[in-house]
């Protein structure tokens, strides 16, 4: 399709909500998929992936699918703080403090030591490589297809053509790792009883294997706030859904007009609007009428959409010429993010470090999406809180993650090739060190002991 009419959104969402249908059914009765425990949204982005425009090119996706992740990102973070029950913000910020630090260990490294491999292994080894090659791993695995089109664009500035074409292809290896190294991870944990909501595969009940709930099992997705004279229950929820989603993406233009050189995530500016939002309904005593579990359902069916179409859109480019260089960075990649799940992880969270890793592995490879896809498997409740965690964060770390996107480029093409690993690197050993010297480092291990 050429041009994108209500009609051509209406194919999309027709197209990935079979592909969805067929997941739940496959899900539900072939036995190997349930071994591996996949959600019928990743069966569904498999299936739209072999079946469209990057494989057999059968199925008549618009030319603006790829970009309706951005959109379903905001849809799920704004809907983590809006019917929310109060909290205590000792507890937050306790919370939030080892998520911040977890994220900025994860952006600093993964962006520092791909950085860092390229200089004194890569380069060295293939004499034709651009210095800023290894920049390549932190741009796909850690930053998605977005910040990889955004570092390409910086270097093809200066003359580096390729690094689009490199950092698409990292996004793309980096969403296939999130998934299959999740998978793995969340099997050998159950079997480990690393888990806190799940236990092993073998003793999963039958409704998490198929995904179909027993009627003993069933409950309510929510409770009707209002009368549906006036409002259909639903309708009200989705109505301001899409207002803070509405408000935050006029915020988020005005933001980007007014700092042209800086990119401002939608997602972040929706939970802060999300935030303020619920506090302002607290305070005129409007939050009864807006039901927490009814908020989830609209966050749980984005997530799925959005995984679906997450990996059904992925643009898969294989280049040649630089294929064992990337290779080689892949590996290097895939054993680092091990590193900082099983080593950093542990040590950083006080709490549910299994499931906060686990996310952390899904976006520090993949997306924020991988991330909570993986997330949603061991932790189906979302009881750990990660994405509020994450969600609040994130805005924290957004500036960090900014600048690094926005001069990395222009610092190695200038010939400042070694400032940015090194300073990254320290950073992190700075927080670790911090960690360490306040009793924080390894206390999840000691309070198991």
């Amino acid at each position: 399709m050429t041009n994108f009419t209500i009609w051509a959104l209406m194919i999309d969402i027709s197209i990935i909500s079979g592909l969805l249908l067929i997941g739940t059914i496959l899900r539900a009765k072939v036995k190997w998929i349930q071994a591996l425990f996949l959600p019928a949204s990743m069966i569904a982005g498999f299936i739209g992936l072999a079946f469209g425009p990057s494989g057999v090119n059968v199925l008549p996706f618009s030319d603006q699918f790829s970009t309706y992740p951005g959109l379903l990102i905001a849809v799920i973070f704004a809907a983590i703080p809006i019917g929310a029950a109060k909290v205590n913000i000792g507890d937050v910020f306790h919370r939030v403090r080892n998520m911040f630090s977890y994220s900025m260990i994860l952006t600093l490294s993964m962006w520092g030591a791909g950085a860092l491999f390229g200089l004194l292994i890569l380069v060295p080894l293939f004499s034709n490589l651009p210095s800023g090659f290894g920049l390549i791993l932190g741009a796909g695995f850690l930053g998605g297809h977005g910040t990889a089109a955004a570092i390409g664009e910086g270097f093809a500035h200066y003359g580096w053509e390729e690094a689009m074409d490199l950092g698409m292809t990292s996004a793309t290896i980096g969403i296939l790792v999130a998934v299959l190294g999740g998978l793995f991870l969340i099997k050998r944990s159950t079997e480990k009883g690393q888990t806190q909501f799940i236990t092993s595969f073998k003793d999963l009940p039958d409704e998490l294997r198929s995904g179909l709930m027993p009627k003993n099992k069933r409950y309510h997705m929510g409770q009707e706030t209002v009368s549906s004279s006036s409002i259909d229950p639903f309708v009200l929820h989705l109505a301001i859904i899409a207002f803070v989603i509405g408000v935050a993406y006029w915020l988020t233009n005005m933001l980007t007009a007014f700092i042209p050189s800086v990119s401002i995530p939608l997602f972040s500016v929706a939970f802060v609007l999300g935030l303020i939002f619920q506090s302002i309904s607290r305070r005129i005593h409007a939050d009864d009428y807006i039901d927490q579990r009814v908020m989830e359902r609209i966050g749980g069916t984005a997530t799925d959409f959005l995984v679906a179409i997450g990996i059904a859109s992925i643009n898969i480019t294989v280049v040649i010429d630089y294929a064992v260089p990337l290779i080689l960075l892949f590996v290097f990649g895939i054993l680092w993010a091990y590193f900082l799940f099983r080593f950093i992880g542990p040590n950083i969270f006080q709490e549910y470090w299994l499931e906060k890793s686990l996310f952390g592995w899904g976006w520090s490879t993949g997306t924020v999406a991988m991330g909570l896809a993986l997330l949603r498997i061991v932790d189906p409740e979302l009881k750990s809180k990660t994405p509020e965690d994450y969600a609040l964060a994130y805005i924290g770390v957004a500036p960090v993650d900014i600048i690094i996107v926005t001069f990395t480029p222009i610092l190695f093409s200038l010939g400042f090739t070694w400032i940015i690993p090194v300073v990254l690197l320290l950073i992190s050993a700075l927080i670790v060190a911090i960690y360490k010297y306040t009793g924080l480092w390894g206390k999840n291990h000691k309070q198991q002991m």
